[in-house]
């Protein structure tokens, strides 16, 4: 067992280099696409063989249903037995990983839509340059991925987190557009500074790892770390995680990458990456927070309103990819609302109200991750065939299309929580443990809490109306681009229809089977989609349809300043910059100007008895031996018109000249700083080299 661990999380890298490696050997006789697509093939499938094996074989998910699945965060203790391998001296330290239901399951989940998202990466990559790049980083992303969910304590977590976000940054900027690539400076700006935050609040808890950690009150108490210290590390480990998941304020990369990252790529950033944030915010909540009800309290909070956010931005977008991501911070804010929820209810104060809402959140992330994999794609085969996203330019494309209509519809029933499809399941779950928790506490805002979940369910069902209506219901505005749409064929290969298919049967399959062993198929649930879905319809009917249309086409009433990025956080890092400038400079030249006023003052020069004599031996030298050759010249060749120049004194000139100015770079902070960055890197590198 432990051997096929350490293969799960090494095979992804070997394949990336291999495909890598094939690709470029084999580009000048142009069998580079065949070979590449089926090192990428082999690997992606060996990976979800693997998974299979670990999960099945290791009996972590079987008839014990969620409960195999929840016991990961249980501070009571796992449920299912978690095998844990190290391997030494790697990093400068021990990367340890851990195999229970919830890991083992998620790590599956990653690697079936990683199989799924490549092989149809052959049909959707055709027309797209640097092929390699974006093989070697799909797969090198899938190895540091399955290391995340697999990570058995903060330094493995932290290694393999940073490696997944450097190396996903090159799908954001693939075809190296002016959008694109200031798209992927958002996502790499907001991964350096929420990996920095996890670093931080690592070393604040240096040390202490995941497996361990019972409750808030075994750190606080037990291992003497303050209370305060362990709330900073918290909270900065929270932003570096919520960062990665796309909770609000740190959302803005989201609505921004999904649109110009290559759609199999979109469906792995919204389905399975942003879902290490979530990991990270859960582990938070329920294992090093246990029992904290305001920590849970906040992530309800951050829950309730990334998912209205993420809800109204998907209303206003008429862009087919941007509205998918926007949708996928409100579905976030569902999955933090049943972490938070779980956090605040706690397993040893309300057991089935903590069970309920955990699986909720869980069954959520495994929901929408099925969900973005279809609905991406879907919006892939668009893309793909017309180049466009613009719902005006796109609309109509999906007539008489009956595979593609079937598909997207999946997607659009599941994610809006259409009874019998998954995402009412775990929408039904997360309702509950809302309600449960209105009882527990009697909360005077908890029925405003519920009334937010209702009115953004409803959100979901009115934007997906709205994609669903234009490109399958709707004629485009041009008739004649309207007839090409409807005759053209075939739109989508074979290997993409069988996949596309494929994943979208499961959503149904996955609703009915998870609903009937949830028993979610009751009036109470049954009513509160119902509730959901009148909201939904009224939103389409008064708002898409009357404010958000004039003439006919869809209008983007969303205005410029109203971005969060360009307006607040853009300027806010160039005032930083611009003022650690300042500081800086300000600390380079305050040395120089102390040593100066103390010459002048305490330590004034003495006068000297006597003029110094300029130069030294070596330019004293160096000008006897110029000076004599230049009066030779001057009596031989030179005698016309002789030189009348003296060397001597230049060179004791020049050579005064240097000795100032190392003087004064030894005395300056900033050649302080370099020797500090070089002795740093040193140390860096021996700290790997041990």
């Amino acid at each position: 067992m432990k051997e096929y661990i350490a293969l799960a999380v090494l095979w992804p890298f070997g394949g990336a280099v291999l495909t890598w490696l094939l690709g470029r050997n084999l580009e000048k006789n142009g069998r580079a696409d065949i070979a590449r697509n089926i090192m990428a093939a082999v690997t992606v499938l060996g990976e979800l063989a693997v998974m299979l094996i670990l999960c099945f074989a290791g009996r972590l998910i079987g008839k014990g249903g969620l409960a195999q699945l929840t016991g990961a965060f249980d501070p009571a203790g796992p449920k299912s037995a978690a095998v844990i391998v190290y391997w030494q001296h790697l990093c400068g330290g021990t990367l340890s990983f851990a195999l229970d239901g919830f890991r083992g399951f998620y790590a599956l989940i990653a690697a079936f839509m990683w199989t799924v998202s490549t092989l149809f990466s052959f049909d959707y990559m055709t027309h797209y340059a640097n092929k390699n790049r974006y093989y070697f980083f799909l797969l090198l992303t899938l190895g540091a991925t399955v290391g995340v969910f697999l990570s058995a304590d903060l330094f493995t977590m932290f290694i393999f987190f940073e490696i997944m976000s450097l190396a996903s940054y090159v799908w954001v900027a693939q075809d190296e557009k002016e959008k694109s690539l200031r798209a992927a400076e958002t996502y790499l700006g907001i991964a350096v500074i929420g990996g920095l935050c996890i670093l931080m609040g690592m070393f604040l808890l240096y040390g202490n790892d995941f497996r361990n950690l019972s409750t808030a009150g075994e750190l606080v108490m037990d291992r003497g770390i303050s209370q305060s210290r362990f709330l900073a590390a918290g909270l900065l480990m929270l932003t570096g995680f919520g960062a990665k998941a796309g909770a609000v304020p740190l959302h803005i990369w989201l609505p921004k990458a999904h649109p110009v990252a290559p759609a199999p790529a979109s469906a792995l950033l919204s389905g399975i990456l942003t879902k290490t944030g979530v990991f990270g915010t859960m582990l938070l909540t329920l294992r090093f927070f246990a029992g904290n009800e305001k920590f849970g309290l906040l992530i309800l909070v951050l829950g309730l309103c990334t998912m209205v956010t993420g809800a109204v931005l998907a209303l206003f977008s008429v862009d087919l990819k941007r509205t998918l991501a926007c949708s996928s911070v409100s579905q976030i804010g569902f999955i933090f609302t049943g972490v938070g929820t779980a956090g605040m209810l706690g397993s040893g104060k309300s057991a089935e109200g903590w069970l309920t809402a955990l699986n909720g959140g869980i069954l959520h992330m495994v929901n929408h991750s099925l969900i973005k994999l279809v609905l991406f794609c879907a919006a892939g085969v668009v893309f793909m065939n017309l180049h466009k996203l613009d719902l005006n330019e796109v609309r109509g494309f999906g007539r008489r299309k009956p595979l593609l209509h079937a598909i997207f519809l999946a997607g659009a029933l599941g994610i809006a929580g259409v009874p019998f499809f998954n995402g009412y399941v775990s929408k039904s779950l997360l309702h509950e443990g809302l309600l449960v928790l209105q009882e527990e506490w009697s909360l005077p805002w908890g029925k405003a809490a519920e009334w937010i979940f209702m009115f953004s369910g409803g959100c979901t069902a009115a934007y997906m109306a709205k994609l669903y209506v234009a490109l399958f219901w709707e004629k485009n505005a041009d008739e004649s681009l309207q007839k090409t749409y409807e005759e053209k064929k075939p739109y989508m290969k074979p290997l993409s229809s069988i996949l596309l298919g494929t994943a979208a049967v499961l959503l149904p399959v996955l609703g009915m089977g998870t609903g009937i062993e949830e028993g979610v198929f009751n009036g109470e649930s049954l009513l509160g989609a119902l509730v959901s879905l009148v909201i939904g319809g009224v939103l389409y009917f008064l708002l898409v349809r009357l404010v958000f249309m004039k003439d006919g086409r869809y209008v983007d009433l969303w205005k410029p300043e109203w971005d969060l990025e360009e307006r607040l956080y853009r300027p806010l890092l160039q005032g930083l910059a611009w003022l650690l400038s300042v500081v800086c400079r300000f600390l380079d030249v305050l040395p120089d100007y102390l040593i100066v006023g103390l010459r002048k003052t305490i330590y004034r020069d003495s006068p000297l008895p006597h003029e110094l004599e300029e130069g030294n031996v070596l330019t004293h030298a160096a000008g006897v031996v110029v000076d004599g050759s230049r009066n030779v010249l001057n009596r031989t060749f030179c005698k016309k018109h002789p030189k009348e120049l003296f060397f001597e004194h230049k060179l004791a000139m020049f050579a005064e000249e240097m000795k100032e100015n190392h003087i004064m770079i030894g005395r300056s902070l900033s050649f302080g700083l370099l020797l500090f960055c070089v002795g740093l890197v040193m140390t860096l590198i021996y700290i790997l080299l041990i």
